[in-house]
């Protein structure tokens, strides 16, 4: 009997896992539910969209004002992070088409720039680093995705990896948050994990083919 009983035990509490592992995974959702476009693997943007995105990325930046724009009633944390979801397809495109450009654009010019190779503060120091990264991540035979992206007030954290369209190894991956205050505060804070695995460097031909 005291047998019978330690497995009924036992048996009730596996189906109370089976039930919990089951209700996490239904939690599982597409992080691009709501967004213009889906970066979560290559293949989902045309042409055309990608098209159109890059002509908002240019609106976008065009916003960023001279001065750090408050929290206030008149531009809530809850505006800002609907713009933050507004401009994400436009950072990815603009990342996969190398506009140096617009993703200098995107940061205030007093950054402050967390990752493995700074600190870096402001535009400069970490500029020639940088350029090095978009030349690798947007070479050609090579697509950049993005299968997390979550948002919260001024925080964007996304997870990526770059993936080479001929050998399917991946040749680069990291995580990172933005704290961006909108279209009209743009980027003040970045954090970055990121690795490389099969260059470090880019060579020159890829370097000229970054927009700056």
């Amino acid at each position: 009997m005291l047998e019978q009983t330690l497995n009924f035990s036992s048996s009730k509490e596996d189906s109370e896992m089976l039930g919990n592992s089951k209700r996490i995974i239904n939690q599982r959702i597409n992080y691009y539910n709501d967004l213009a476009a889906d970066y979560s693997k290559p293949g989902l943007v045309s042409n055309e969209l990608g098209k159109k995105l890059i002509e908002k990325a240019e609106e976008i930046v065009a916003m960023k004002e001279e001065t750090l724009p408050p929290i206030s009633p008149n531009y809530t944390l809850e505006q800002i992070e609907q713009e933050n979801k507004e401009w994400w397809p436009t950072h990815c495109e603009a990342l996969r088409q190398g506009r140096g450009d617009i993703l200098t654009g995107e940061y205030r010019d007093d950054l402050v720039y967390f990752c493995q190779d700074g600190p870096y503060r402001g535009l400069e120091q970490q500029k020639e680093r940088e350029q090095h990264w978009w030349a690798l991540i947007a070479q050609p035979e090579v697509t950049m995705v993005w299968p997390i992206v979550m948002f919260y007030g001024e925080f964007t954290y996304f997870e990526w990896n770059c993936v080479d369209d001929r050998t399917n190894e991946t040749i680069a991956k990291g995580n990172v948050t933005w704290v961006r205050r909108g279209h009209r505060g743009a980027c003040y804070l970045k954090t970055e994990q990121l690795t490389f695995y099969r260059d470090v460097f880019a060579p020159l031909e890829l370097l000229k083919l970054i927009t700056t």
